[in-house]
């Protein structure tokens, strides 16, 4: 829903709908804030519930290519740097899960701020931030897959016997109420100017 909020603002905003695209803009950032910060608290759980395990997955480092942005393109950068002073499997596969974790952090707290300009009319180059907005959420997009790499292969290593317990893990954690008191809490869509 987030990226079809953002393509929805994109499209407005091609359009010269700018009213329209800055209100979209604000609800796809809503929906980014919500589905980071679950993806947070499940990397989260992953790496609480690997801590436990002796045989966990083998990780590649994160590609820099695979990124547009500085902030992802620099956390790829340290992860490759890690990937290869770390020379023990175990520590890599947590090394990645935190640096992923982090970058999504970070990414959404981007994503947001440039929004929330945008959405109030505060942006000094609107064009950039659109352009940012893009560039952010192609590597949010890249983000999610990797940790969708890193959960299934995690799954492959989880004993038959943990899965049920990890599963209700996943379910019970409060997604949002973590990461969300990171990033400030942004006004009422209702002050959205012109």
């Amino acid at each position: 829903m987030m990226s079809v909020a953002l393509d929805g603002a994109l499209s407005l905003r091609s359009r010269g709908e700018l009213v329209c695209a800055r209100q979209q803009v604000f609800i796809s950032a809503d929906l980014l804030v919500r589905l980071g910060a679950t993806l947070v608290v499940a990397c989260g759980a992953v790496s609480n519930r690997a801590r436990h395990l002796t045989g966990l997955p083998l990780v590649e480092p994160l590609n820099t290519e695979f990124f547009r942005g500085h902030t992802a393109q620099n956390a790829a950068q340290w992860n490759g740097l890690l990937h290869h002073v770390l020379f023990a499997d175990r520590s890599r596969f947590f090394q990645k899960l935190r640096i992923l974790s982090d970058t999504v952090e970070h990414v959404v707290r981007e994503f947001d701020q440039t929004a929330e300009d945008l959405s109030q009319g505060l942006a000094v180059q609107p064009a950039n931030c659109w352009n940012m907005l893009d560039c952010l959420h192609y590597d949010f997009n890249t983000c999610l897959c990797e940790s969708e790499i890193i959960l299934k292969s995690f799954l492959r290593a989880l004993p038959a016997e943990q899965l049920a317990a990890f599963a209700l893990e996943l379910d019970s954690l409060p997604a949002e109420t973590r990461v969300r008191r990171r990033l400030r809490e942004r006004p009422h869509m209702s002050r959205a100017t012109a």
